[in-house]
């Protein structure tokens, strides 16, 4: 078994992203623990959102990397996609980007056995994430890791905290 991915992204997210990237520079991520967006994935401009030291790193999204996208959600869905994704017609292509993706330490203690994927559907998201404007927003998937996965995960050790250093 290959590396484990705590995270990864659907198609249309990676393609928002790349948008977003060519119209804000670096960006990042951060899962939110709640609040007055909900439990949003929240999109910034790279340093524009200060990660604390307890925060942990889920992993870095590259969004030219087909292999690193999203897996299919369900059956029902498309691949890749989930119930309400959509397409973003506007993508302009590979970017050589990467995403950072952070949670707070205690979501992160919630959700430690999922896997999570950014998708993107139509609707108000977070007034400060980046993809508001546009009448879409991030939306967060789940599913648990397999047996498989967990043990992979188990033996690689905790996930780094704090700000990500390039």
């Amino acid at each position: 078994m290959g590396q484990v991915r705590r995270v990864d992204a659907t198609p249309a997210a990676a393609a928002m992203l790349r948008s977003l990237t060519a119209a804000h520079g670096p960006l990042m991520i951060h899962q939110s623990g709640g609040c007055c967006d909900g439990s949003s994935p929240m999109c910034y401009p790279r340093g524009e959102f200060l990660v604390g030291d307890g925060d942990v790193l889920l992993g870095v999204l590259d969004l030219d990397d087909t292999a690193s996208l999203a897996e299919p959600a369900a059956p029902a869905s498309p691949p890749g996609r989930g119930p309400g994704s959509v397409d973003w017609p506007d993508d302009p292509g590979p970017s050589g980007a990467t995403v950072p993706v952070h949670i707070g330490g205690a979501q992160f203690a919630y959700w430690s056995h999922t896997r999570l994927t950014i998708d993107l559907v139509r609707g108000r998201g977070g007034g400060f994430s980046l993809e508001a404007p546009e009448g879409y927003r991030f939306l967060t998937r789940s599913r648990l890791f397999t047996e498989d996965e967990a043990e992979a995960l188990e033996a690689a050790g905790p996930p780094a905290r704090g700000p990500f250093v390039p």
